[in-house]
């Protein structure tokens, strides 16, 4: 994984990008898992690689749908909860869509309560394999390297969520 700056990895919205796929294929330079994201993505592979959401290179993907990393500039917070409107209907709308947003608003509490760098070291141990320590994504069930099951602390909470929404 690149050494990049940790706080790339806080999404606006309290997204860990530690935890999602297309960030941890770019960051391994994965070229197969890239090019399955960007054909899913209806993207160029360029447009789909990912340092994290506050780095300058993001997917296209989430660059389109987010309205977090606009609003939190022009309001001058840091993130979400540091906003007087938190919950505000936009974010509430945009966690019910996705199994890996059903913890953005306790994340983003957390944040605020504990700091950047407690919160990113949770956040790496609640997404890895506590068999292998590998990082997963939101949707592996299965650890991607050594096929635990969990992959991860994330997938075993919100395991049902997240294979209804795989099997659409």
């Amino acid at each position: 994984m690149n050494n990049q700056n940790t706080n790339e990895l806080i999404a606006a919205c309290g997204l860990y990008c530690g935890g999602c796929g297309v960030y941890l294929a770019t960051q391994e330079n994965d070229n197969d898992k890239i090019l399955y994201y960007a054909v899913a993505l209806n993207q160029t592979f360029e447009e789909t690689l990912c340092d994290g959401c506050g780095a300058k290179r993001k997917s296209l993907h989430c660059t389109k749908i987010c309205t977090f990393i606009k609003c939190k500039q022009e309001k001058g917070v840091g993130n979400c909860v540091d906003c007087n409107e938190f919950p505000c209907e936009s974010l509430k709308d945009f966690k019910s869509k996705m199994p890996h947003r059903a913890e953005i608003f306790d994340s983003l509490k957390r944040l605020k309560d504990i700091g950047e760098e407690k919160w990113l070291s949770e956040m790496q141990e609640y997404f890895s394999c506590k068999q292998c320590n590998t990082a997963n994504s939101s949707y592996h069930i299965n650890c991607r390297k050594c096929g635990h099951t969990p992959g991860s602390e994330f997938a075993f909470k919100h395991k049902d969520a997240i294979i209804k929404y795989l099997a659409k």
